[in-house]
């Protein structure tokens, strides 16, 4: 039975609620990663879905304000009829979960990144200033609104990708950048997975300003158009229509060696990044487990093949660095995700799984002695009652 969703109307109102709070409770905005890591183990509900809006927007500042529980669609939205976009291109996995509607809040808490993170890094990598209440139900402030701030301590960085185990937060502020004008993409058929890791290599150390480099095996290429029974090796390309076009010319004559070079443009593009981006190839699998596999990107190719014969399926990102896998839930299939990505020193992220699974398997790499003290350190100073999401990420703890 689910519990009891509170959602404060207000910033106020959240911390008198932390405040008198002795139970723990779970923290989320509109719902959409609960599939996501480990039960959390809380009676009460806390969400920030009631915190909306955006509270500042200056485009010639490239920079963006918003509560936490601003839909992410909005904030899409605003950015571009100003000809802007978030430039860690998060990804929309709640086709995962149950559906919804992701908030700002969900996504920073995550730290979810798509594509463009190997050319512009992640989404903590843009955050610039964060509002949040922690443990003891006090409001804390940290960076700014401006692109160039070094008031206090970079909190942020330790708020994103806390999942919201170590303060609630209340408001985000970003770094946007100018919305491509055009976008292409390079797409290569029929090649195998080390094969497409050297075209990608040649793509991203190539001048040409590689944004997107993806590998889509026989299975996870099969919706693309003309692709019957052939792999898709996929990069791309993003600037002003001129640059788009020249760079486009240079880089097919670079990748030539590899095969026929296929160039698919603009909202074509789009299209297969978006699917890329939100994981979309492996959707047909509905009742697998998924997992984030992050390695080097040399390793990519292994990781695929190691866990084939298991029944796990995939595709490559981030010029193979990224592995998303679907495969059985079962923990011998988990275990074996999790040796195919310690083999190379990676890590993983179980994104999906059935409750029983999810609680019963580590879903994310234990950290080493001297940083599992630092880590709890930082816990006991947001959240010296342990209120916030415990067992989300390790048993026993935030």
């Amino acid at each position: 039975m689910t519990p009891a969703i509170e959602a404060p109307p207000d910033e106020a109102a959240l911390a008198d609620l932390i405040r008198a709070a002795e139970d723990p409770l779970a923290i989320e905005g509109n719902g959409t990663k609960r599939g996501m890591l480990r039960p959390v183990q809380a009676a009460r509900t806390v969400s920030v879905r009631a915190l909306t809006g955006i509270t500042l927007y200056a485009p010639q500042e490239l920079v963006i304000s918003a509560r936490a529980g601003t839909p992410l669609p909005e904030i899409e939205a605003a950015l571009a009829e100003r000809g802007q976009h978030m430039i860690a291109e998060p990804p929309d996995l709640t086709w995962l979960w149950q559906g919804g509607t992701q908030t700002l809040g969900g996504v920073v808490a995550a730290n979810l990144s798509g594509p463009r993170r190997i050319a512009w890094g992640a989404t903590r990598d843009h955050l610039l200033g964060v509002r949040a209440v922690n443990g003891v139900g006090e409001v804390i402030r940290s960076g700014g609104r401006v692109l160039k701030n070094v008031t206090g301590l970079d909190l942020c960085k330790l708020i994103a990708g806390s999942q919201g185990t170590l303060a609630v937060m209340t408001e985000a502020t970003l770094k946007v950048l100018p919305a491509p004008e055009a976008t292409a993409t390079l797409a290569i058929a029929g090649l195998d997975a080390d094969r497409a890791r050297e075209a990608m290599s040649v793509g991203l150390g190539s001048p040409y300003g590689i944004s997107g480099a993806a590998f889509l095996p026989v299975e996870a290429a099969s919706w693309l158009p003309d692709l019957a029974g052939r792999s898709a090796t996929l990069l791309r390309l993003e600037d002003f229509a001129a640059s788009v076009s020249y760079r486009t010319g240079r880089l097919r004559e670079e990748l030539a060696r590899f095969g026929e070079v296929e160039v698919i443009a603009d909202e074509a593009s789009r299209a297969i990044w978006r699917s890329v981006r939100d994981a979309q190839p492996l959707a047909p699998e509905t009742d697998h487990a998924v997992w984030r596999v992050s390695v080097r990107p040399t390793s990519g190719p292994g990781v695929l093949a190691a866990l084939a014969p298991r029944g796990v399926r995939g595709f490559l990102d981030w010029g193979g660095g990224l592995a998303w896998l679907a495969g059985p839930a079962d923990e011998a299939t988990h275990a074996a995700v999790v040796a195919a990505a310690m083999a190379d020193g990676g890590t993983w992220m179980l994104m999906r799984g059935p409750h029983a699974l999810r609680a019963s398997v580590a879903v994310i790499p234990p950290d080493p002695a001297p940083l599992a003290r630092i880590g709890a350190r930082v816990k006991a100073a947001f959240d010296p009652k342990g209120l916030f999401s415990p067992g989300r990420m390790r048993a026993g703890a935030g």
